[in-house]
């Protein structure tokens, strides 16, 4: 699993959050859940809250072969006040 990559929204509670996987596994990985974990950031940089986020795995992944999914996460809008912002830096992925 890569780094997750953002990208902003029109809606500051929201971004467009990119991870890559690649399954170096013997067999193809036929389910599972990526857990993204997105920090709430204040103004002065202050990291207010984490809010986790569970999504699907996309798979099939077959053995030696990479796949990238593009999800937009949110929070509740009253989360994120003006000044403040929202980065997805935490992933955890459960194979099956």
């Amino acid at each position: 699993m890569g780094e997750p990559t953002r990208e902003a929204t029109d809606k500051r509670w929201c971004e467009k959050v990119t991870v890559s996987f690649r399954n170096t596994g013997g067999s193809a990985v036929r389910s599972g859940t990526v857990t993204l974990g997105t920090h709430i950031i204040g103004a002065l940089g202050i990291d207010w809250a984490t809010i986790d986020s569970t999504r699907d795995l996309p798979v099939p992944i077959a053995a030696g072969v990479g796949s990238t999914k593009t999800w937009t996460v949110c929070v509740d809008d009253w989360r994120v006040p003006l000044g403040m912002h929202i980065e997805t830096r935490d992933v955890a992925v459960q194979w099956k």
